[in-house]
């Protein structure tokens, strides 16, 4: 998984997200962190501040990161903006980036969370680092920027990495998951409430959720292979799971069986190769069986 990560000053920009948030309060068990964000969540920033976390507001929209700490060891880039609105979601994403790789020229590792969104739908192969990428999210009209904003961010941390000589590493996400929600939660409301799942028409439509244990513990690791030109990485769980086989699952823990609904205007599976992370960072921990009882018992321990 990486060296741990101990006595640094650490930087965590969009702390308040569903990743940011856990992987800023278990970093701030050993480190000195600063998590940035707007902090429109009263609730998020308490939870922060009683994890030890310093919080300090900022706006990549606006380019307002100065009162972060410019002296950072390592910067952790978890923010990301999607407004549905082409010319805010690039400059949130692709600017606020470049406003904060600028700001911390001088940290020894830069890690940006990017997601397998990037890539060109593909059916069920397996994606490496160098498939094609694409607009997969455009089938989605609620979140018609979010790929295209994802590319763009990318490249300008490869440019960042390249122009301020910063260690970068480029991690794309697939499905994350946990005790806080995330899309398999989303699904087990679903089944809950006897609502149809959107399933793509190729079936089944195949995922990597990677629980945030793993996240969390991955993230030294990815600091460590941080490099110029930036690393490229899949980041998610090591076996591939459908939609239908975890939604299956929520049917046999909670006694409601789903029901889904085949379509061409869903997302298509994005099935990775795992063989470099696997390589940098090891294999996941957690059973996907294992992280998805677990969040059923924390989201709804009256079913327990």
């Amino acid at each position: 998984m990486g060296p741990a990560l101990e006595g640094a000053r650490v930087v965590v920009a969009g702390a308040t997200g569903q990743v940011g948030e856990p992987v800023a309060v278990a970093l701030a068990q050993r480190n000195e962190v600063y998590a940035g964000a707007r902090f429109t969540d009263p609730a998020a920033r308490r939870r922060l501040e009683a994890a030890g976390v310093r919080c300090v507001p900022i706006d990549l929209l606006a380019g307002d990161v100065a009162r972060l700490p410019a002296d950072a060891d390592v910067v952790l880039n978890f923010a990301v903006a999607k407004s549905n609105r082409w010319g805010t979601d690039l400059d949130a994403n692709a600017g606020g980036l470049g406003w904060l790789m600028d700001h911390h020229r001088r940290a020894r590792a830069f890690l940006h969370c990017s997601s397998t969104a990037v890539y060109k739908p593909a059916g069920h192969q397996a994606l490496a680092e160098d498939a094609p990428l694409g607009d997969n999210h455009g089938v989605w009209s609620f979140l018609s920027t979010y790929s295209i904003s994802k590319i763009a961010t990318e490249a300008m941390a490869r440019w960042g990495a390249r122009r301020y000589q910063l260690p970068t590493t480029i991690a794309r996400l697939s499905v994350p998951y946990g005790d806080r929600g995330g899309w398999p939660a989303i699904h087990l409301e679903m089944v809950l409430a006897g609502n149809p799942i959107a399933v793509h028409a190729n079936a089944p439509s195949i995922y990597h959720p990677i629980h945030e244990r793993d996240i969390v513990a991955m993230v030294p690791g990815l600091l460590a292979a941080a490099s110029v030109p930036a690393t490229v990485v899949n980041w998610g769980g090591s076996d591939p799971v459908s939609i239908e086989e975890w939604c299956g699952y929520f049917g046999e823990l909670t006694g409601k069986a789903p029901s889904f609904e085949p379509t061409d205007q869903t997302l298509d599976s994005v099935a990775i190769d795992v063989t470099k992370m696997t390589e940098l960072l090891g294999a996941t921990t957690v059973g996907w069986r294992d992280g998805m009882r677990q969040m059923v018992r924390a989201r709804h321990p009256e079913l327990f």
